[in-house]
């Protein structure tokens, strides 16, 4: 199984990339992981929130394909546990899920048609995050999530 790390937005900025780079590593022992930042729409700043959130989806949408197991970070989403995020990717590799799409949205979100598309909304917190530092989030959290079905010595409870 492929795990893909979508975020739409500027490349990762240097106070994150060691670490979002040594998870993604770490990850990569677990089951092949790659990032794909998705540059913001031209003219992006001189849209209306609406008009940016859709050209992204648009863009998003099309770079899916319609067998990606597609899960949208959303603050509306379901909350995991570390455990419960290790129980989702052992389900997907027992059913065979070729790659899951793991998508950040832009500053204003997500759109709604790709939310609709996803099967799943994930919610990392209640809280706000920068963009930048969920992904270092997201990156651990896979680790950790596959350290768990391994049994190692990463997480402790």
């Amino acid at each position: 199984m492929k795990i893909a790390l979508w975020t739409i937005g500027k490349p990762h900025e240097p106070y994150v990339k060691a670490g979002v780079e040594e998870f993604t590593k770490r990850l990569g022992r677990y089951f092949q992981a790659e990032w794909q930042i998705i540059p913001v729409p031209r003219n992006a700043a001189s849209l209306p929130e609406p008009e940016q959130k859709k050209r992204e989806g648009e863009l998003i949408l099309d770079l899916l394909r319609p067998e990606d197991y597609l899960v949208a970070l959303d603050e509306r989403g379901k909350s995991l546990s570390s455990e419960g995020l290790a129980n989702f990717l052992q389900q997907r590799a027992t059913e065979s899920t070729r790659q899951i799409v793991f998508l950040i949205g832009g500053a204003f979100g997500i759109d709604a048609a790709v939310l609709k598309r996803a099967q799943l909304q994930w919610s990392l917190s209640a809280l706000t995050f920068p963009h930048q530092l969920v992904r270092l989030l997201l990156a651990e959290q896979l680790y950790r999530a596959c350290t768990i079905l391994r049994n190692e010595k990463y997480h402790h409870k």
